[in-house]
């Protein structure tokens, strides 16, 4: 069954309940944090790739956040469905489930955004890795 919401991703076993694992959390916040740290430009021929390590680096923030409040989530909906059900950040989610499209085209298919989209799909990935990871502190 596809899950269209968090108790789905309970039901489904996509999300499961954990004690809260900070030593994961922590590690996986100083990945996302070096990782982005190494980016030193964005141009048009090293955009899409600069945007996959956005988009890693949000992924690992996001499961860090999920870790440290005792989830071990299994899939990309799912992290999506925390921030809407659970942090009740319909804004943030709407966001994310736009980059995700763009990652799985770009990943799976093979289709390569335009220099200016993938400028913005960075962009909207830096404004939630900010968030969540004030909410992190």
């Amino acid at each position: 069954m596809k899950e269209v919401n968090w108790q789905d991703c309970i039901i489904n076993n996509s999300a499961k309940k954990t004690s809260p694992d900070l030593k994961r959390s922590e590690s996986l916040i100083e990945t996302a944090k070096e990782r982005i740290s190494l980016i030193k430009e964005i141009n048009e021929k090293n955009c899409n790739f600069v945007f996959e390590d956005y988009y890693t680096s949000l992924l690992e923030l996001l499961q860090a956040l999920t870790f440290k409040k005792g989830f071990n989530v299994l899939n990309h909906v799912c992290l999506g469905y925390y921030l809407r059900d659970i942090l009740k950040r319909e804004d943030l989610y709407r966001i994310f489930d736009d980059i995700r499209y763009k990652r799985n085209s770009l990943t799976y298919y093979g289709k390569r955004m335009e220099f200016n989209t993938a400028k913005d799909a960075i962009e909207r990935c830096k404004k939630i890795f900010k968030i969540i990871d004030e909410e992190l502190k």
